[in-house]
């Protein structure tokens, strides 16, 4: 069983999709989710970063280009993205969000991503 712990696209709004010069992109997960993904996965110990990078494309292109990359979850990972310099259009945002665990001597990590259409109207 797999569970939906994140990430969870939320900028500004969970219903925005049209961006238009500077926006604050952010995810959040659930904590209890994550723990007993974690277990079920068979992975002990306490999470030690959590640490999101995010990317664009434009729809229909192969090539992610970086956005930047926060551990700051009292921020939820929160990374400004300038879509200014952009064509108007379709884009997809990618976060990755990356979970690490110290188990004795042991880091070991999961990723979960999320791909949101957005549309970029300057």
């Amino acid at each position: 069983m797999s569970y939906d712990w994140g990430p969870h696209y939320i900028v500004p709004s969970e219903v925005l999709r049209n961006f238009s010069g500077v926006v604050r992109l952010r995810e959040q997960y659930d904590e209890e989710l994550l723990s007993k993904e974690l277990k079920e996965l068979g992975i002990h110990g306490p999470v030690t970063k959590v640490t999101n990078p995010w990317y664009y494309r434009k729809k229909g292109s192969h090539t992610w280009i970086k956005i930047g990359e926060s551990q700051d979850r009292g921020e939820n990972f929160a990374v400004r993205w300038d879509t200014s310099t952009l064509d108007n259009g379709q884009y997809e945002v990618f976060g990755l969000m990356h979970v690490f665990v110290r188990e004795g001597d042991i880091e070991r990590a999961i990723a979960r991503e999320n791909v949101v259409e957005v549309t970029v109207e300057n």
